[in-house]
């Protein structure tokens, strides 16, 4: 039995022995996109302001490749602003259904008008105009008063298409290490991480 499942892991390690980080990330995406109930794109973000004071919360990865990930958001928000301010972030993606994880670090740069303009055109018509009308991390009196400034949002635009707030747009991480983790019984994990270098990508393992 313990021989047959060493030949079975030694198979799964072969499959994910991919030297090209991004195409790896393609085939974990795949299959948490099959597997994961809800938000499969969900992933953490991680922050800190010019002071060095974290700050973590889930965000929607909208595209990605080789030439970087990206999500979006008010850019005059506590993320936003952290992150205009200090341009590194950290990412992780936990896929629960299917026990892996994958940890991305590196420096942030805004998205070009066209990309951000393209990708708000696809949104639902309430988030165009909630991304109007949300003052995004700043406080708010009463739920009262956002529902307000919605209405007006909503009548301001009436009947013509909602163009993208000047202060609304994305972000675009820039990998210089990625980590995949995967569990192991007994929290004996298989980590591999990539670093990346001048001409490509450095390999290795980690110790779980």
């Amino acid at each position: 039995m313990a021989k047959a499942v060493k030949r079975a892991r030694d198979r799964r390690d072969r499959m994910d022995m991919a030297d090209d980080p991004f195409a790896l990330f393609d085939d974990w995406y795949r299959k948490a996109r099959e597997t994961e109930i809800n938000d499969s794109n969900a992933m953490a973000l991680a922050t800190a302001d010019p002071e060095g004071h974290p700050s973590v919360r889930m965000v929607l990865l909208k595209g990605h490749g080789p030439d970087g990930f990206i999500f979006y958001t008010n850019y005059e928000g506590r993320k936003g602003g952290e992150l205009l301010a200090n341009p590194h972030t950290a990412l992780l993606f936990h896929w629960k259904s299917l026990r892996r994880q994958i940890r991305i670090e590196g420096p942030v740069t805004p998205v070009d008008d066209a990309t951000a303009d393209a990708y708000f055109a696809t949104r639902s018509r309430d988030s165009q105009l909630g991304a109007w009308a949300s003052d995004q991390s700043r406080p708010l009196p009463e739920r009262r008063i956002f529902e307000q400034r919605f209405a007006e949002v909503e009548k301001l635009f009436a009947d013509k298409p909602v163009p993208r707030p000047p202060h609304w747009s994305g972000f675009r991480v820039t990998p210089q290490r990625i980590e995949f983790w995967e569990d192991r019984d007994h929290r004996l994990h298989h980590r591999r991480v990539f670093t990346r270098t001048e001409t490509g990508w450095n390999e290795g393992l980690l110790y779980p």
